[in-house]
């Protein structure tokens, strides 16, 4: 199916490439599922986190959060390597915890590693909004002492496990709030 969205012109590193700035969403969830599904073998767990999740009208990425299977890349590439490195690298190579490609479709896939015990920090703030996540979450765990270090909650030292959404929430003292209604409002906080 051709994109529908609207072109944008973007350098990375020293050659152009098309990307697009928005896509429907119904469009774009389509993809999604079929890109889930193509990752999901080479997982323990994989869900789709962002505008997507949040249920916004038009996308212009598509983000998934997973906690992968041990996998080799180079000559032995295997697991999820064999899927993610068919698709043209913009950052992050593997291994990583963070890789940025370019789907066939045109639309960008932002795929982020976690593990089972920061996996609620990471699927959290890759549900965004990104305002939602910097000025509530992170402004929150702050205000409680902790910080965030390479992908882990953290206070004195000490990572803090966050397996859950749920469980991020409760650490920084504030309710869970469903993906949809999580948008940045300054009166509301």
């Amino acid at each position: 199916m051709p994109f529908t969205g609207t072109p944008n012109t973007r350098r990375y590193g020293n050659y152009f490439t098309l990307i697009f700035k928005t896509m429907d969403l119904q469009q774009a969830l389509r993809i999604t599922e079929r890109i889930k599904a193509d990752l999901s073998p080479h997982c323990h767990r994989i869900e789709i986190a962002g505008s997507i999740r949040r249920k916004k009208p038009q996308v212009k990425d598509i983000e998934l959060v997973c906690i992968s299977k041990p996998y080799d890349v180079g000559l032995f590439e295997s697991g999820i390597a064999t899927v993610v490195n068919k698709w043209k690298k913009v950052k992050g190579e593997l291994p990583c915890k963070y890789t940025q490609r370019i789907l066939p479709e045109g639309i960008k896939l932002d795929l982020f590693f976690a593990e089972p015990g920061n996996w609620g920090l990471i699927y959290a703030m890759r549900t965004g909004s990104a305002e939602y996540s910097h000025k509530v979450l992170g402004v929150g765990w702050v205000k409680r002492g902790y910080h965030s270090k390479e992908g882990w909650l953290n206070k004195n030292g000490k990572d803090i496990a966050c397996p859950e959404e749920e469980d991020l929430y409760r650490i920084i003292g504030i309710p869970w709030v469903a993906p949809e209604g999580r948008e940045y409002n300054a009166e509301a906080i």
